[in-house]
């Protein structure tokens, strides 16, 4: 019963992790990235484009994270947001990624 209420526990927390991560990631999208991706600035993927978004998607999201965290095409490293954790731009990739599925 314990290794079962642990587990329990454990599922939880990975959920609200989860959650917060994505909660997290729309935030940091709504502060820096949605100046491109908002209106497809320089080719940007908007956000709600499924179609834009489909052949990255299939990349993979360490393609994804890599393409952002050292810069692609117009797009500087970051997106240009050098104060932002890499964690806090993989959190937006990973939001992005889910509104465009």
């Amino acid at each position: 019963m314990k290794q079962l209420t642990i587990i329990t526990m454990c599922t939880g927390l990975i959920m609200a992790a989860s959650g917060t991560a994505l909660a997290d990631g729309a935030e940091t999208y709504n502060k820096a990235c949605n100046v491109c991706h908002a209106s497809g600035a320089a080719g940007a993927p908007k956000l709600d484009d499924k179609a834009a978004w489909k052949p990255r998607i299939a990349q993979g999201k360490e393609a994804l994270y890599t393409a952002v965290l050292k810069g692609k095409g117009a797009m500087p490293p970051k997106g240009g947001q050098a104060q932002l954790s890499d964690d806090a731009i993989k959190a937006a990739v990973d939001y992005m990624v889910s509104q465009a599925k």
